[in-house]
């Protein structure tokens, strides 16, 4: 799918326009595009601040937010690239703890696409060489890059890292990345580098040797959970284990049980690092501290909560594909605690609905499914259709996420909870209707 933004400032908006101008249109990938950009403005991913490179399917960019609270925490800035975003497009690139402002991304933007406009980069690759432009720039202790697809031709994959790591892996993006779990695996661990240290999670035993196999021809140094480092969850806590010693530390105030092994990656990234000092309290405030904006968020009071009857809740989750649906419902199975369960769905039309809506199967009650404006996507009368097949009673659709809301607030019944989910682009929407702006 291609990438797009809008802003509200037109120094901004011009040069987004530009962008989409002389893009491809689409996701391609490789290095040799984002590698001449670079050149063309002086290489500044040479020269930043001790990297910390995240791949993964799912959970990288929790990974990405649990860093940057461990590295606040301990006094140090970072710069942090992420992607996509959910409302503004600034959200992506965030220059020593504040995301950057309309008045210097403006003209990043206008000196990348003056330098390299005739190279055909990619949205996310004029992206990127801007980010990288504004950290060489600005002044910070640490920098933390969230790869965007894949990992081996990611157009991220320029930098030198201090560490680098991969969350949890999964099916995802297979005309790009492949049709197995080995398959993207091995792009995922693309981002090994000679003498890095490369921290991932466990593995299924296929997937592992695909992982340690990329390591050893990269000549990465690999720490595996499970082998190298470990946690369990117990009594309330997270206790962690390396061979540095053991820690005792707070349970993620993220929501999911699966945020614990996204803390316990970050963790073993920090210390399995020599950049950046981080102590045991700085994981202690990040468990506590952490944000991360649509994924499962419960949306505080405001015009789309308002809709509903009092006592109801709304939660978020930018999840899109079956390895993030398991750990979303195991989710929304502990915060609903038997009450009614509603689903509002919208999906790019490339993503595997049925795989993301068999595990709700058990859990909702009713379904509501929605376009993603200005974004290819499932039709809802096929996404209902897909519900349906799957036993979920009451499925519908609605031609937004607001109409679908009060549809749900005539159902009679308790209170309901209700997970609007399918895609980062659905997520930014509500967001901003709900007057919630990450920041």
């Amino acid at each position: 799918m291609p990438d797009s933004a809008s802003s509200s400032d037109p120094a901004v908006q011009r040069q987004l326009d530009r962008l989409t101008l002389l893009s491809p249109g689409a996701d391609i990938l490789g290095l040799e595009r984002i590698t001449e950009l670079l050149a063309r403005v002086g290489d500044p991913h040479l020269r930043l601040p001790p990297v910390l490179h995240v791949a993964g399917t799912n959970g990288k960019g929790s990974t990405c937010a649990f860093l940057r609270a461990a590295i606040e925490a301990s006094g140090l800035t970072t710069h942090v690239y992420s992607s996509p975003h959910l409302v503004r497009f600034n959200e992506r690139i965030r220059l020593a703890g504040r995301l950057i402002e309309d008045a210097a991304l403006a003209p990043l933007l206008e000196e990348v696409l003056d330098a390299g406009g005739d190279i055909g980069a990619s949205f996310f690759e004029v992206t990127t060489a801007a980010a990288f432009l504004a950290f060489a720039r600005t002044p910070a202790d640490a920098c933390i890059v969230e790869v965007g697809l894949g990992g081996r031709l990611d157009a991220t994959n320029v930098v030198m890292p201090a560490v680098t790591g991969i969350a949890q892996l999964g099916i995802d993006h297979q005309a790009f990345l492949g049709d197995t779990a080995e398959a993207i695996a091995a792009e995922k661990a693309g981002i090994a580098k000679p003498g890095v240290p490369l921290v991932t999670m466990a593995y299924a035993r296929s997937i592992a040797e695909v992982v340690h196999n990329a390591a050893t021809r990269a000549g990465a140094s690999l720490h595996t959970e499970g082998t190298d480092w470990r946690f369990a969850v117990q009594d309330g806590t997270i206790r962690y284990e390396d061979a540095q010693g053991s820690l005792e530390l707070p349970l993620p105030t993220l929501a999911g049980p699966h945020q614990p092994g996204n803390f316990a990656l970050a963790t073993a990234m920090l210390r399995h690092q020599s950049a950046l000092a981080i102590p045991q309290s700085a994981l202690t405030a990040a468990a506590r501290n952490t944000r991360w904006p649509a994924r499962m968020q419960k949306l505080s009071g405001g015009p789309l909560l308002d809709l509903l009857p009092p006592g109801s809740e709304i939660w978020l989750d930018g999840g899109h594909n079956p390895a993030a649906a398991d750990a979303v419902s195991a989710t929304l199975a502990q915060v609903a605690q038997g009450r009614p369960v509603q689903l509002i769905l919208g999906m790019l039309s490339n993503k595997d609905a049925a795989g993301l809506l068999a595990p709700f199967g058990p859990l909702a009650t009713g379904l509501h499914a929605v376009p993603i404006p200005g974004h290819e996507h499932h039709a809802p009368a096929i996404l209902v259709q897909t519900a349906q097949k799957l036993g979920i009673p009451e499925a519908a659709p609605a031609r937004d996420v607001p109409h679908a809301l009060a549809s749900i607030a005539q159902v009679a019944g308790p209170p309901p909870v209700v997970l609007i989910l399918g895609s980062l682009y659905l997520a930014g929407t509500v967001l901003e209707a709900n007057h919630e702006l990450p920041d």
